[in-house]
């Protein structure tokens, strides 16, 4: 909606955080600048037909107008999803891409330190930036704050599971204050829908949002919703503060999966297929394998001195597991052992203390873990040998969790296309909570990467892995 778009009908604190992203990004990209010009870079004045700019200058200048093109800074990406940071990446690329077709059009050689070194680490320098004051956001949210007002319009049950989201998910920033139902009365014996008041019926939406001072009308599938009453709603809305969102039924699948295609007028979402191949799954391979070289070398000699450790503990050093990977295929997995040396043995007398969700098998307490085997567990560490498995390409940096044999054995048809791609070292199920997920909530995290991947969520989940290693949520 129109309204929502404007700075007035924002509230104070999407304002700041406006400011406060393009003040990041602007402060990267200058950083970069100076510190080009610093090394010699910028001197020379490359002459672009009768203009002789500084080079520096310009790509600093190319890189603000890829922001501004790529809307990088649009107030309804800022401070959620991987679609921030895809837009990003296109603006470091719209912004190389120009000034290198300037540097071979002009026979510039100038250019090419700043298209292929600086002007990529003033994206990357932005990027850190947006994830910190993203993740103040979100602190910010978990306390109450900058949060959204939204009414939620549908049946009763598809309002109840809208409502559920929202308090799964307090970093999104919503919060139902208010529901409309087909009845416009609570159900039978309930005075709301989890505590939210039902404050009317379909047909007085426009007027609560208005009243109440909602910026989000949500609208979920339920009877007597049609495609002309919600343009009526939608004009209804128009002239108000309140954005109109509507559920497509189309669970978990965002992005570039999902397409407008009308038909004589009739707009209609087209989901096309998850695709594994083309550029950027080259470049996903080739950012696994690369990324997995850089992080075993850097990380050599603390492997070594883990390594050391386990081997004075007794036993060997490496937990060797069969896993199954993309496609059914199993392939051995790397782990540095955390365990006594006839953990698998004493399995059969711990199956009454199982603890974990579905298939798994999680014991909080397990007496087979080693005294290192737990600081090892706790931050991950017994999980960095995997690199070996990315190096080879049985596993990839970012993906699902790579299950067991006996798990996959149990798998239903949608916990099945988890395989459509290589387990991962990090994911969604990662950085949402581990263990301490149930079953069908690492189901649908691992779907959810499956259906929508893209290389601005992999880059957003390596980014998160950092804190969730460092706040170890149901490492256990």
């Amino acid at each position: 909606m129109p309204a929502t778009g404007t700075w007035l009908a924002r509230d104070r604190w999407e304002n700041r955080y406006l400011v406060a992203a393009v003040v990041n990004d602007l402060l990267a990209i200058a950083a970069c600048v100076l510190f080009g010009y610093g090394l010699g870079l910028g001197s020379e004045v490359p002459q672009f037909g009768h203009v002789a700019p500084g080079v520096g200058i310009l790509a600093g200048c190319l890189l603000v107008a890829g922001l501004f093109v790529s809307r990088a800074w649009d107030v309804r990406v800022l401070g959620h999803g991987a679609d921030e940071f895809s837009r990003m990446i296109r603006a470091v690329v719209i912004g190389a891409v120009a000034l290198g077709l300037l540097g071979l059009a002009f026979e510039a050689t100038a250019a090419r330190p700043w298209v292929f070194g600086l002007m990529p680490a003033a994206g990357l320098l932005a990027g850190l930036g947006r994830l910190v004051l993203r993740r103040r956001l979100h602190h910010l949210r978990k306390a109450g704050r900058c949060s959204v007002p939204v009414l939620v319009v549908g049946a009763d049950d598809a309002v109840s599971d809208l409502i559920e989201r929202t308090l799964r998910d307090p970093r999104r920033g919503w919060t139902v204050t208010g529901v409309c139902l087909p009845t416009g009365a609570s159900p039978e014996g309930e005075s709301g829908i989890h505590g939210v008041p039902v404050l009317g019926d379909l047909d007085g939406v426009s007027d609560v949002a208005r009243r109440r001072g909602h910026k989000v009308v949500a609208v979920c599938q339920g009877p007597g919703w049609t495609s002309r009453r919600l343009h009526q709603l939608s004009w209804e809305l128009e002239d108000s503060e309140a954005e109109l969102v509507v559920d497509p039924g189309l669970m978990e699948v965002t992005g570039p999966r999902l397409h407008v295609d009308p038909v004589d007028g009739l707009p209609l979402l087209r989901l096309t297929r998850p695709t594994f191949s083309g550029v950027a799954w080259i470049a996903k391979q080739l950012v696994d394998r690369v990324g997995a070289c850089i992080l075993l070398l850097v990380s050599a000699p603390a492997l070594i001195l883990i390594a050391l450790v386990i081997k004075m503990d007794g036993g060997p050093v490496f937990f060797r597991q069969t896993r199954v990977g993309r496609h059914g295929r199993e392939f051995r997995m790397f782990k540095f052992r955390s365990m006594i040396v006839d953990a698998e043995a004493r399995l059969p007398a711990l199956i009454d203390q199982n603890q974990g969700a579905g298939p798994l098998f999680k014991v909080r307490s397990d007496p087979r873990v080693t005294r290192v085997g737990a600081v090892l567990r706790r931050y991950s560490i017994d999980e960095l040998p995997q690199l070996l498995n990315v190096l080879g390409g049985s596993m990839s940096l970012v993906g699902p969790r790579p299950p067991l044999p006996v798990e996959v054995a149990t798998y239903g048809r949608a916990a099945q296309r988890r395989l459509l791609v290589r387990p991962g070292l990090t994911g969604l199920w990662q950085i949402s909570g581990r263990s301490d997920l149930s079953w069908e909530e690492s189901v649908r995290l691992d779907l959810r990467y499956v259906e929508n991947w893209n290389l601005a969520l992999d880059a957003l989940i390596l980014c998160k892995t950092i804190g969730a290693v460092i706040k170890p949520r149901g490492a256990y």
